[in-house]
């Protein structure tokens, strides 16, 4: 009797697996191109329209989210909480910045993927994975500044495979001053 029901069980299981297998084909492959502007959108009131920026250079506040986990991000690819990426809400899809924790000085480049973040004065949303890299994952959000680059291929490369790009050095201390004084006065 026990055979039987194991016999019953395996069916459905074998046809769960199946369609979570095709359900991975929905994804758009991790790749640099094409880069994807899109039309403007609108997201509870606030409209955003996004553009080039080749100089994209902003002081504001960080979060991060990594539980979306499975989900696709706004350019197709399935998002995954441990690599280093982001949602910005105007920025190319991809995109390369390099985010500096305003707090430590930190720096760290990441790729960005997704749309987001939509909370008032956030100018960015790391996932899981960026936000343990750049020292902030237990604060939940911090001051950052973010800059857009043109990372080497070989970081390039490291972030479309899910692992961090080359260490950078932490930003020199009067930089950093000169950094903290552009913050907006209330961001939080």
């Amino acid at each position: 009797m026990q055979r039987y029901a194991t016999i019953r069980l395996a069916g459905p299981v074998l046809a769960v697996l199946a369609l979570s297998a095709c359900a991975g084909g929905n994804f758009r492959p991790v790749a640099d191109a094409p880069v994807r502007i899109g039309p403007a959108y609108t997201i509870r009131g606030t409209t955003y329209v996004p553009a080039a920026a080749p100089a994209y250079d902003a002081v504001g506040y960080a979060s991060w989210y990594g539980s979306e986990s499975g989900n696709s991000t706004a350019n197709g690819e399935q998002f995954r909480p441990g690599w280093i990426t982001a949602a910005h809400t105007t920025l190319p899809l991809p995109t390369y910045v390099e985010v500096t924790a305003l707090d430590t000085g930190r720096r760290i480049i990441v790729r960005i993927n997704d749309r987001g973040p939509f909370a008032r004065g956030r100018i960015i949303d790391l996932s899981r994975g960026a936000a343990e890299e750049l020292g902030m994952k237990a604060q939940g959000h911090a001051p950052v500044r973010v800059r857009r680059i043109e990372p080497s291929e070989k970081d390039r490369k490291r972030l479309r495979e899910g692992k961090a790009a080359a260490r950078i050095s932490p930003v020199p201390a009067q930089e950093l001053q000169r950094l903290r004084a552009r913050l907006p006065a209330k961001g939080r």
